[in-house]
C-alpha cells in the first residue's frame, strides 16, 4: 500500500468509480496532495437507497454536502427531503452567481457549472415560521414517540401505552393535546375511577405526572404542532411538471427550544412513509431521498422501544424505494445497529484537540475499508469542502477510500429572499390544504358530555360544551404551577364558546387493530410495554404500526 505510485493509487480509483448507471457526481479525487480532474468520485443512484452518512466538524462543509446532492437528485427525478436547520437551504430557489473563485473551483474539478433554481417546497412545524403548516395528531403520532418529546422514563412510557389502548377502545379520538389531556383527565376523576381500575398497570400518581407534563407541552406552544389537517407523508414524493424531483425544506427556525419534537417529528415523518409505501424491490434511483440532520437529537437518551423502532424502520425501509442519511459531527453520534446499515459514506475533517476527539477520529478511521490514504492525517488535514468518500458501487461491494473535493452548488449556498420563500408558500398548492387548522369533534368533546356539531376552520374561542371549562381551567391551574406566572390559556367566554374543526371524512381503523386490541383484556395487568417490544410477532408489528398510527388512516398513491 506504500509503496504504490501515485498512478496506481489513481488507476484504482478510476477503476472503482467507473459505473454503468446513473450517478451523483461528487467531486473528483486527490491523491498525494494533488487534485486530479479525471478521476471523478460517484454515487451510484440506483444504491442511494441502501442510506449514507454525512459527518464532519462544524464548520467543514455538511450543509453545502446537502445541498449539493439534493440538487442533482432533484434533476434526476428524485424527490427529497431536507431539515433546514440553520434557513441555508431555502438558497435552492435561487440561482448562484459565478465569480472569480467559483469558476476556478469548477474548472479544476472538472464541473460545468451553471447558475439554476431547483423546485422548491417550504414547510413549518405548525405554522412556525414562513413555510406551509405541518401538524399530526396525536393519534397517529403514537405513544412511543410522544414519550420522547415529553421525556418520560420506561414506566410512565408504559402507562401512556396505556392510556393510549383506553383512548382506541372507547373510540375517543385522540386528535390535539385537549383531547390526551381530557382522557387522563377522565380517568383520574371519580367518574373514571372503574375504568382506571381496569387498565391495572396504569396508577393515578403517574396518570398525574404524565398529565402534567402534557400541560407543560402545551405551555411551551407545542398544542399548534397537534391538529388536523394532518400532513400526508405522500406530498414528499411529487415531482415537477418538468419532470425534476420537488425538494421540499422543513423550517426549523426555533430548533434550539424544542430540539427534541424537530428528531423525533422526523422519525414520525420516515414511520408514516415506512407503514404505506408498497414493497418496491430494487429500483433504478429511490421514490425518495431523506437527509435527517442533527442526527444525534434522534438517538439522544433513547428509550430501548425508541430504538427499536428506528433501527427496524431504517433497515426495511430501503427495499421500499427510500433513502436516508444521516448528518452529524461523528459517526459515534449513530447507534452500531444504525451505522452497519450505512452504505454510502461522506466525512468531511474531523478535529483531535482532545483525547476524546481523539478517540472519536479512531473509531471513525476503523470504519473504513482499508485504502491507500493515512485516514488519521488525511481526516484531520482536509479542507473545507473536502471530504474522505466511499459508497457501495452497483454490485453491492464498497468503492476505494476515496480524499474529494466536491462539486459546489448551482443555486445559492444561503438563504433565498424571504419576499421570494413568501411567495413561493403562497403559490403552494399544498397551502390550500394544510393552512387553516380545522376542529373536528374528538375525545374532549365526548367527554365533555357532547359531541358539538363541526361548524368550520379554527378559531380563538371554545365551544360551548357541559365540563368543557372544567377541564380548561384545571389545564391553567397546572400551567401557572409549572411555570410560575399566569396562563397563557385563553378561558372559556360567557357564553361557553371554543373552537371548532371543519368536519372531515374519517375512515375506519383497520379490522386487524380492532381484533388484536380485543385480544389484549388478559394482559393488560403487566401493561403494554412488553408487548410493544414484541416485535418479531405479528402481534407485535400490529402494535408498532398502531403506536406510530401511520397506516390506520389511509393509503398512500
Amino acid at each position: 500500500m506504500a509503496n504504490k505510485t501515485t498512478a496506481e493509487k489513481l488507476a484504482t480509483l478510476r477503476k472503482g468509480y467507473t459505473l454503468e448507471g446513473a450517478t451523483i457526481e461528487l467531486g473528483a479525487a486527490i491523491v498525494d496532495g494533488e487534485l486530479h480532474k479525471d478521476a471523478p468520485v460517484r454515487l451510484p443512484l440506483s444504491m442511494m437507497n441502501r442510506h449514507g452518512l454525512v459527518a464532519g466538524a462544524t464548520g467543514t462543509g455538511k450543509t453545502v454536502t446537502l445541498h449539493m446532492m439534493a440538487e442533482q437528485l432533484s434533476t434526476a427525478g428524485v424527490p427529497v427531503f431536507l431539515a433546514d436547520i440553520k434557513g441555508d437551504l431555502s438558497g435552492l430557489a435561487t440561482a448562484a452567481v459565478g465569480s472569480e473563485k467559483l469558476t476556478a473551483r469548477t474548472e479544476g474539478i472538472g464541473q460545468p457549472w451553471q447558475g439554476k433554481t431547483f423546485p422548491v417546497e417550504f414547510l413549518a412545524l405548525g405554522g412556525d415560521g414562513n413555510g406551509v403548516p405541518v401538524r399530526a395528531t396525536v393519534s397517529s403520532f403514537g405513544p412511543i414517540l410522544l414519550s420522547r418529546i415529553m421525556e418520560l422514563n420506561d414506566t410512565q412510557e408504559s402507562n401512556l401505552q396505556l392510556v393510549f389502548y383506553f383512548a382506541d377502545k372507547n373510540g375517543l379520538e385522540l386528535i390535539d393535546l385537549k383531547d390526551l389531556r381530557a382522557v387522563i383527565q377522565f380517568l383520574t376523576s371519580a367518574e373514571g375511577k372503574d375504568q382506571l381500575e381496569e387498565l391495572g398497570g396504569l396508577s393515578k400518581a403517574t396518570a398525574g405526572v404524565i398529565l402534567r407534563e402534557l400541560v407543560s407541552l402545551e405551555a411551551q406552544g407545542l398544542e399548534r404542532f397537534f391538529g388536523e389537517p394532518e400532513f400526508d407523508t405522500a406530498e414528499l414524493l411529487r415531482t415537477a411538471p418538468d419532470g425534476r424531483g420537488v425538494i421540499t425544506c422543513l423550517e426549523l427556525p426555533t430548533l434550539q427550544t424544542k430540539p427534541m419534537l424537530f428528531s423525533t417529528f422526523l422519525m414520525w415523518l420516515l414511520a408514516d412513509l415506512f407503514e404505506d409505501l408498497p414493497e418496491a424491490g430494487d429500483l433504478d434511483k429511490p421514490k425518495l431521498v431523506f437527509f435527517l440532520d442533527e442526527a444525534h437529537l434522534l438517538f439522544n437518551d433513547a428509550s430501548k422501544a425508541f430504538l427499536e423502532a428506528i433501527t427496524t424502520t431504517v433497515r426495511l425501509i430501503r427495499s421500499k424505494g427510500v433513502g436516508i442519511f444521516f448528518v452529524t459531527q461523528t459517526p459515534k453520534d449513530v447507534p452500531a445497529e444504525v451505522l452497519g446499515q450505512l452504505a454510502n459514506r461522506v466525512q468531511h475533517a474531523l478535529r483531535a484537540f482532545t483525547p476524546e476527539d481523539a478517540k472519536a477520529l479512531k473509531a471513525t478511521v476503523s470504519t473504513f475499508p482499508l485504502s491507500d490514504y493515512d485516514l488519521e492525517e488525511t481526516l484531520t488535514s482536509a479542507g473545507i469542502g473536502e471530504a474522505v468518500i466511499t459508497v457501495m458501487n452497483e454490485k453491492g461491494a464498497p468503492t476505494p477510500v476515496a480524499l474529494t473535493r466536491l462539486r459546489a452548488p448551482e443555486s445559492v449556498m444561503g438563504p433565498s429572499d424571504e419576499a421570494l420563500v413568501r411567495s413561493t408558500v403562497a403559490a403552494s398548492a399544498l397551502l390550500a390544504k394544510y393552512g387553516t387548522a380545522v376542529d373536528n369533534p374528538s375525545a374532549f368533546e365526548k367527554l365533555s358530555g357532547k359531541a358539538a356539531a363541526p361548524t368550520g376552520p379554527a378559531a380563538d374561542g371554545r365551544e360551548g360544551v357541559p365540563g368543557a371549562a372544567d377541564i380548561d381551567a384545571e389545564a391553567r391551574r397546572i400551567e401557572e404551577e409549572i411555570l410560575g406566572r399566569p396562563s397563557s390559556r385563553p378561558a372559556a367566554s360567557g357564553d361557553g364558546t371554543r373552537r371548532t374543526r371543519a368536519e372531515e371524512p374519517r375512515e375506519p381503523r383497520p379490522e386487524a387493530r380492532d381484533s388484536m386490541m380485543g385480544d389484549l383484556g388478559d394482559a393488560l395487568g403487566g401493561g403494554l410495554k412488553s408487548m410493544a417490544r414484541s416485535i418479531g410477532t405479528q402481534l407485535g408489528r400490529e402494535l408498532l404500526r398502531g403506536v406510530f398510527g401511520t397506516s390506520s388512516r389511509r393509503r398512500r398513491r
